[in-house]
Order: structure tokens, then sequence, then C-alpha cells
């Protein structure tokens, strides 16, 4: 009965016929208003991680390294604001959002949206350490250096640092860790700096990013025995 369910199930919702429920054909499951909140940021996406760390930053407010429910009812709210969709929604509705939300997004069930539950709810357009060239398949030129540079020092300071480093690390520790949270970037970020000898300040500049950038291709090269 329930191989039967699930097939009928599918039937209707996998308009791809990929075997999955991907989050548009989620949301046609959902109330309008929840439809909207979820397809919302899938239609107008962050530039870049650095921009999620500071939305993090700024939501997270008690710095437990966690977005508890009423810091995604104020995240919630605010979004609402911001696509101009309702100006002023109860608190009630506020709620029940937030209810919706976390039952989509928190996929270990502790009732909060860790780092990389959080980044689901929140995507970017493009994980940039993601290219083929960070994966060995083809030498770093200084220009792909300079890329990665100018997309993590946001206010062009000549380094990274604050939420553009945590931003950079959030993407890096994307490529060997599906679920995540503050403490394990913390420790990702102590482990990586610790072997680029970074500032006691906490940045890092284009000589330290170009060591990382060269160990990461170098690891991927390594692990994929079909690069030449």
């Amino acid at each position: 009965m329930l191989v039967e369910l699930k097939a009928c199930f599918m039937e209707a919702y996998d308009d791809n016929q990929d075997g999955k429920i991907d989050i548009r054909e989620l949301a046609q499951l959902l109330p309008m208003e929840e439809n909207f909140l979820l397809l919302f940021r899938f239609d107008n996406p962050l530039e870049s991680s650095v921009e999620f760390m500071k939305i993090w930053r700024e939501y997270d407010t008690d710095g437990s390294g966690y977005i508890e429910a009423d810091e995604l009812k104020n995240f919630l709210r605010d979004l609402l604001k911001e696509a101009k969709k309702i100006n002023d929604v109860s608190e009630d509705k506020l709620i029940e959002y937030t209810d919706t939300m976390l039952q989509v997004f928190d996929s270990n069930k502790d009732g909060r949206l860790q780092l990389s539950e959080m980044a689901k709810l929140l995507p970017v357009k493009e994980n940039f350490l993601c290219r083929q060239v960070f994966k060995g398949a083809t030498k770093l030129t200084k220009d792909d250096i300079e890329r990665v540079f100018s997309l993590y020092d946001r206010d062009n300071n000549g380094s990274i640092e604050n939420e553009e480093l945590r931003g950079f690390l959030k993407d890096l520790l994307e490529l060997v860790k599906k679920d995540y949270d503050a403490q394990d970037l913390l420790e990702f970020e102590e482990t990586i700096l610790q072997g680029v000898e970074y500032s006691s300040e906490g940045k890092i500049s284009r000589k330290q990013l170009t060591m990382i950038l060269l160990a990461l291709a170098k690891h991927n090269q390594e692990e994929d025995p079909s690069t030449p």
C-alpha cells in the first residue's frame, strides 16, 4: 500500500521524473505563502557565501551557532518585507510559516537550523570553488586566484577577514562535508589557517589564499585518478 502511495505521489509531483522531489516540486505541496517563501530565495539567490555569513551573524542573535525558531521567525518576517509580499503578517501566521520551514529544512529534527540547513534555505548563486580549475583538471592561473580573491574580498581592503573569511571557509568546507554546523566551521578554520601561518588578526592575504587553493587543487588531483 505504501509503495502504491509513493508511486502516486511521485507521479503527481516529480515533474522532471528524476525519481526525486526537488525544491520547486516540493513547493507545490505547500500553501501559497509558504510556497512563496520557499521559492523567493531560490529565484533570488545570494551573490556569495560572504553575504550568507553576514545574514547568519545578523539573525543568530544569541551567538549559539544555530538559528533557533524565534530567530528564524524574525528572518522570515524580514524576508516577507524585503519581497514586499506581506507588510503586516500576524504573529500566529509567522509561527505557522516558521514551523513549515523547520519541517522542510531541519533535516536532523532538533528544532533549529544549523549552518548547512540554513544554507539550503538561503542558496548562493554558485560555489566558485566547485569549478573544474580547482579540481586539478587544469593548471591554476594567476587570474583564477585573483578572481577568487576579489569574490571574497568584498570591501576591497586587500585581505579576506571576518565574514569574508568565514564565507570562503564555508565554501571550502562544503566540498568535503555535506552536513556541518558552526562548530565544524570553527574547527575547519583553525585547521586550514594553521597551515598557512595566518596573522593573529584572523586575516588571509593573496599569498595565503594562493597556498590554500594550490593545496586544494593538488588534493583533488590526487583524489581523482583520471586526472592527467
